[in-house]
């Protein structure tokens, strides 16, 4: 089987995509793939890290307001369609697999057009402008929150999670614990604002070390490499407890994740389905700064179903940070139903439900023909 893959942009888009091309190949010994994504785009640097082939399209989003460059988007657009459909006849693909991100508007749209099978998958509550104007093309839409399904056709929709979050699993908690330096017997909450961090946390947390300092749990704290230099400053002003490590960068975060008993973090796709297929609760602070609010309507998809607790940003300082974290932490029943509300939501086979879909969409076309 030749299996085309295109997501692009950002690490949320990506990061699913390799794990489902991880997963199939376990499943399909002789499978071939191809990753179609922009030069530019974070892609192009995590996909070939993966010594995927690797082949570019130039395609550019559009402006929400009236804009002149819309103009060029659409003829980039156009010509994008062109090699798109180029590309994928000359790989003799058998299927396309759009997993996000401006790139796949140009790859997916050109495929249904050939008569190749194909589908979307939409990792957040709120889908962008490409999965919605590409869900009236593909075959089916795969999505990883039950509030998305309201955006597509509903005869396409199933819902699948999210392939990143069968990668949490089976890792050594016991292991990830000791590689960062934490006690195995503490109970943990891990504080990370994403790979680069967030000022907004930061802040809170520097303003909450004191507090911390002072709980019968221990702390976790990732700034993001950006931050680090600047925290490390503010923390040599205010003393950095014994039950507080504190690091810039987690390069075997699913092995750590493996064992926190709580985490604070942004409301992304990616980070959710981890959390969830493991079970651990969270409390979660949006980003305002991402299309659509879709973080802040992801963080409330687990709010109401008791997983999470939601704290918006512009609500955020240390005491605030403190108080939602020990309503969590120092009540033992509050945490328990917390864990078997979160585990309940989440989805570790997620990546073996996309596989099946593929399948379904391949195997129904070739019965057509």
């Amino acid at each position: 089987m030749r299996i085309v893959v295109s997501g692009g942009g950002t690490g949320g888009h990506i990061y699913p995509a390799l794990a489902l091309i991880r997963e199939i190949k376990k499943q399909v010994k002789e499978a071939e793939f191809l990753y179609i994504g922009t030069e530019q785009g974070l892609e192009s640097t995590l996909v070939k890290r993966e010594e995927i082939p690797f082949k570019t399209v130039h395609i550019t989003g559009f402006k929400r307001k009236i804009s002149p460059e819309n103009l060029k988007t659409v003829w980039r657009f156009i010509s994008g369609v062109s090699k798109s459909k180029a590309i994928l006849r000359e790989f003799k693909a058998d299927v396309v697999i759009g997993t996000g991100g401006y790139v796949c508007g140009p790859v997916v749209y050109a495929a249904s057009k050939m008569g190749i099978p194909t589908i979307i998958h939409e990792q957040n509550s709120v889908p962008g402008l490409t999965n919605k104007f590409l869900s009236k093309y593909v075959d089916k839409v795969a999505t990883c929150f039950e509030e998305a399904a309201s955006f597509f056709p509903k005869e396409k929709v199933v819902l699948t999670g999210n392939p990143r979050a069968s990668e949490v699993l089976n890792q050594d908690g016991i292991k990830g614990r000791l590689s960062v330096g934490l006690k195995l017997k503490d109970p943990c909450v891990l504080i990370v604002g994403g790979s680069r961090g967030a000022r907004p946390i930061n802040d809170a947390v520097i303003a909450a070390l004191p507090s911390l300092g002072k709980k019968p749990y221990q702390v976790l704290y990732v700034t993001g490499e950006a931050h680090y230099e600047s925290v490390k400053k503010e923390v040599a002003l205010v003393g950095n407890p014994s039950n507080v490590i504190i690091k810039p960068f987690v390069h075997n975060m699913p092995e750590v994740l493996t064992n926190m008993d709580l985490t604070v973090a942004r409301a992304g796709a990616t980070t959710l389905s981890e959390l969830t297929s493991l079970g651990i609760p969270s409390i979660l602070i949006p980003s305002p700064y991402v299309t659509n609010n879709h973080q802040e309507k992801n963080a409330q998809s687990l709010t109401t179903n008791g997983a999470a607790k939601m704290l918006l940003e512009k609500e955020l300082d240390g005491t605030k940070l403190v108080e939602e974290i020990d309503t969590i932490m120092l009540q033992k029943e509050v945490l328990h139903n917390m864990k078997a509300a979160s585990k309940k939501l989440g989805m570790p086979d997620a990546a073996i439900r996309l596989y099946d879909v593929m399948k379904e969409v391949v195997n129904k076309r070739k019965q057509q023909k």
